[in-house]
């Protein structure tokens, strides 16, 4: 009965249609002002804006063609070391000498480049098929360097060509140096085996490091030149360090991928 009464009071009392009504106050105003500025910056960048999303993967400083390793057709004792690492050597030239019971037998290159590591030494006991140097794929040292990753087999597709490449040189503390700046210049098209990264690269080890999670894509990275720096290659910072880069030092890439629409609308 109580609710009943308090309704027929409402009912009987006129429409307060004489009093002032209320609005927002100042407050309020700025709160709701602020909220629609918010909503349409939010939708104008959905529209036009665009997000920049970025991949990194390791890699290896090296030369466009790459390198090989050099394994002994001989069992025996090595005897002498007929190349130092560095050294330019021609196809046939001779790198290292075992002793076999038929005999003294050269060790010799089988194609012309640059001797980057030397594994045999005077005393050492090799069999058949043991390692004996890398060689670099290369007739002239001033041929330029490339930076060549290796990305998830997934994400191939995605990196486009001519894509900016931010490198992390191992050998050049990035927080004083900076980073080295290259482009895309080609992307595998089918994931590379460790047999196949390490036919490449010269470096079973390297192979296995970058095949560890899966067989990868391998990307090759050109690094940008330049005259004003002691490396002859352009650095984030103004000098990048005050030496060289060599080839078999390993970097870090970051490649920016194309900028993506943050929302798809689809229309009817």
């Amino acid at each position: 009965m109580q609710f009943r009464q308090k309704a027929l009071s409402k009912l009987q009392s006129p429409e307060e249609l004489d009093l002032p009504v209320r609005f927002a106050r100042p407050q309020g105003r700025l709160v709701l002002a602020v909220t629609v500025v918010v909503m349409a910056a939010a939708t104008f960048w959905a529209f036009t804006g665009s997000v920049s999303s970025k991949l990194s993967a390791p890699g290896v400083l090296t030369r466009a063609e790459g390198g090989y390793l050099l394994q002994s057709p001989y069992a025996g004792q090595v005897t002498a070391v007929r190349a130092e690492e560095g050294q330019l050597v021609s196809p046939g030239a001779p790198l290292v000498t075992v002793r076999t019971p038929q005999g003294d037998r050269d060790v010799r290159a089988v194609e012309g480049g640059r001797v980057t590591t030397l594994l045999a030494k005077t005393g050492l006991v090799v069999t058949t098929g043991a390692d004996v140097a890398t060689v670099e794929r290369v007739r002239n040292p001033d041929d330029p360097l490339v930076a060549m990753l290796y990305v998830p087999g997934g994400s191939g597709a995605a990196i486009p060509v001519g894509a900016q490449v931010d490198l992390g040189v191992q050998s050049a503390p990035q927080q004083r140096f900076g980073v080295l700046r290259g482009r895309v210049t080609a992307v595998g098209r089918a994931p590379q085996t460790p047999a196949q990264i390490s036919g490449f690269l010269g470096d079973s080890r390297l192979a296995a490091q970058f095949a560890r999670n899966g067989n990868p894509i391998a990307v090759l990275v050109q690094l940008e030149r330049s005259t004003t720096t002691p490396s002859g290659y352009r650095w984030s910072s103004a000098d990048g360090p005050p030496y060289t880069v060599d080839s078999t030092t390993p970097v870090t890439g970051t490649v920016h991928l194309a900028a993506q629409r943050p929302v798809d609308w689809l229309l009817p």
